[in-house]
């Protein structure tokens, strides 16, 4: 997006991305407030921009036939296959909605907090995107949508005039920038909380004299998240965030059902509504995910799959290293 404004070369990019990165850690380390007030304020703006735009690009555009046909005219189960693998992209559109329960140890009533937050958070963010995207079709069509590597500019430039392309590329940075703070400010939470478990580097569970931040846990995020930019294209780091992330998240929902076979009697400090048919349909949704991505896209999958498996040795070691603690 900043190449609406300034054309950039790979090796530019990936500095710009470089320099952001230190940019959400130094704010992150400065202070949890301070970056939740910006997360707050960004979230505020690029929801309100996006909800504005995809209303008027629905009310000003010719909607022609073709821009009106939105879905294939010959379904196949190669069509249904392509459209599992196109939600590689959306998904991770979504994604996040796991990373706020890492800051649980920080949040005050978290068992309320959390499923009123994450419920409220994700039929917005599903209500927004949805509208978006009507809207977004509406002006360019699908083979405009298909074809374009900016799709909420290239919309409002071409219903809104050139100037609205430019300011809706402005509110795109503020959301990426936004979806950085975002990370930065949950994400360190779970390695810091896995060093002060003893399953991770016990440096990594320090806490910053000052700020009482995980300054440690955010430097080292920082670190590896630069080094994840120079290592691979946007695409690339995008199938093995996503594939991974639906890998773990099958995972996590079956220990659901391990939990309560286990723990039967306990008090459960959190439930699960709809149990156990929501969990089970939740769990096959993500194998379908899995399989299709490892079918389409195998080099990548392959990949992911074995940087996540040179964890569990490691894992292994440290659990020992506590035992014998």
């Amino acid at each position: 997006y900043l190449n609406v404004f300034v054309p950039l070369s790979p090796v530019a990019s990936r500095a710009v991305s470089l320099v952001m990165i230190a940019i959400v850690s130094a704010l992150n380390i400065r202070g949890t407030r301070q970056s939740a007030d910006v997360q707050g304020m960004a979230t505020l703006l690029k929801a309100g921009v996006i909800l504005v735009l995809a209303v008027l690009l629905i009310a000003m555009s010719g909607g022609g036939t073709e821009r009106n046909i939105w879905w294939p005219e010959h379904f196949s189960l190669r069509a249904l296959s392509a459209a599992v693998t196109g939600m590689i992209g959306v998904l991770w559109a979504y994604e996040g909605w796991q990373y706020v329960t890492f800051s649980a140890g920080e949040t005050l009533d978290p068992q309320r907090t959390f499923g009123r937050g994450i419920v409220a958070g994700t039929v917005a963010l599903i209500g927004i995107y949805v509208l978006a995207n009507v809207g977004y079709f509406s002006a360019l069509g699908v083979s405009g949508v298909a074809a374009s590597t900016r799709v909420a500019s290239d919309a409002a430039g071409a219903v809104l005039g050139a100037a609205a392309g430019s300011i809706v590329a402005v509110v795109i940075l503020v959301s990426i920038f936004s979806a950085a703070n975002g990370m930065m400010l949950t994400l360190p939470r779970l390695f810091f909380a896995m060093a002060r478990d003893g399953v991770f580097f016990a440096r990594i569970a320090e806490v910053h004299p000052r700020f009482g931040t995980p300054a440690a846990a955010i430097v080292s995020t920082g670190l590896w998240s630069a080094v994840l930019v120079l290592s691979g294209s946007f695409e690339q780091l995008l199938t093995y965030v996503v594939f991974m992330s639906w890998v773990w998240f099958a995972l996590a929902a079956l220990a659901i059902f391990v939990y309560r076979r286990r723990d039967d009697g306990r008090r459960r400090p959190f439930l699960t509504p709809g149990y156990p048919v929501t969990p089970i349909l939740f769990v096959l949704a993500a194998i379908l995910i899995v399989i299709n991505t490892i079918m389409a896209q195998p080099v990548q999958s392959i990949i992911g799959l074995g940087l996540a498996l040179l964890g569990v040795p490691a894992y292994f070691v440290w659990r020992r290293r506590v035992g014998e603690l």
